[in-house]
């Protein structure tokens, strides 16, 4: 699984723009689900049909976007100026290396200005005063590059422990393997639902996917997984969790209280490391969109600790990622649906 989530991590798959990952991700569903598609705007669609009769529907969901940059305009000299995909901060752009998917995917980078030009009073540039140089002139860089095409951050996954790895889009390729230890140990396990497993596409610039696929399939209850903020000494203590601590389960409005008491119990019951987080309102995850779409559907968010979300160098403990998977496992094999569905009628 650690080796998935590398594969995973150095492909493309920027929101909108996520056809380059899509089919890798359909085959790691293929393995354990009965049916696997893909939908109009690329969500990965897989299902795992219960023998019961009269089946429910549950939803298990990450998403697969990740930030990234598109061209947005051309220079006469061949430099290529760019727009931010989701949240990309302008302070982590000078020396990235990135992909450019013109005509062939071309190898940049996003060049600084040597301190030795500096001011005394340089300050960091903004966004749209960066460019991407990749290497050609102007004549040949304009037949290869379009404006429109997007760009996506280059550097490789690394680790820095056996556990403790580094790279871009583990927000949130690890959500996806997370789901694939829940299938991998549910097998041989026979649901009393249908279990419908998503990859969702444009999470970052606004939880679109998941909102789609929502309103597609009409879950009785769906399991969202996500990355939360892992601790770093800069980061304070509200809502940050220690790497290689487990699984964060969320508690709030977007959550319902079946789905995190649940969660919690089989946590304890089955010694799954984990801690509470107090979520007082929006998520900002997919489990909001999942949560208000169509009628609503009850939702439970599962979060892996990460540190240094949106940047190229996004770093987790993988016993985190396992955890996860394992109390999605557990848990589905304890939902009662008919449970769940009374929990607020008189």
């Amino acid at each position: 699984m650690k080796k998935k989530l590398m594969a995973l991590s150095a492909l493309g798959g920027i929101s909108g723009f996520e056809y380059s990952v899509t089919e890798p991700i359909a085959k790691l569903f293929a393995a354990y689900c009965d049916e696997v598609g893909t939908d109009a705007m690329g969500n990965v669609i897989g299902v795992i049909k219960s023998r019961s009769e009269n089946p429910g529907r549950v939803m298990l969901e990450a998403h697969i976007d990740v930030i990234g940059l598109m061209v947005s305009a051309i220079s006469e000299e061949g430099f290529l100026s760019f727009q931010p995909i989701g949240g990309v901060d302008s302070a982590v752009l000078p020396g990235a290396e990135v992909m450019v998917c013109g005509t062939e995917e071309l190898f940049g980078v996003i060049g600084a200005k040597p301190p030795h030009l500096q001011s005394g009073k340089q300050t960091a540039a903004n966004m749209d005063e960066m460019v991407i140089d990749i290497g050609y002139p102007g004549d040949v860089v304009r037949e290869k590059v379009s404006v429109g095409d997007m760009v996506y951050f280059a550097e490789e996954p690394k680790k820095l422990t056996q556990k403790v790895l580094s790279g871009r889009g583990f927000d949130d390729r690890a959500g996806i393997i997370s789901i694939l230890i829940c299938l991998e140990q549910l097998q041989g396990v026979a649901l009393p639902f249908d279990l419908y497993v998503v990859a969702a596409v444009q999470e970052e610039p606004g939880l679109r996917g998941a909102t789609m696929v929502t309103e597609k399939l009409a879950p009785d209850s769906a399991f969202v997984v996500d990355v939360c903020h892992g601790d770093t000494p800069d980061a304070g203590k509200d809502s940050i969790f220690k790497l290689g601590s487990g699984a964060v389960i969320s508690f709030g409005p977007n959550i319902h209280p079946y789905l995190s008491s649940l969660a919690l119990k089989t946590a304890e019951d089955e010694n799954i490391a984990h801690h509470p987080d107090a979520d007082g309102g929006d998520t900002g995850t997919d489990a909001w969109a999942v949560q208000i779409a169509a009628e609503g559907v009850p939702v439970l968010l599962l979060s892996i600790p990460l540190r240094y979300m949106h940047t190229t160098v996004e770093t987790l403990h993988f016993n985190d990622v396992e955890a996860v998977g394992r109390l999605l496992c557990e848990t589905l094999k304890k939902l009662d649906l008919e449970v769940l569905s009374c929990t607020f009628q008189d």
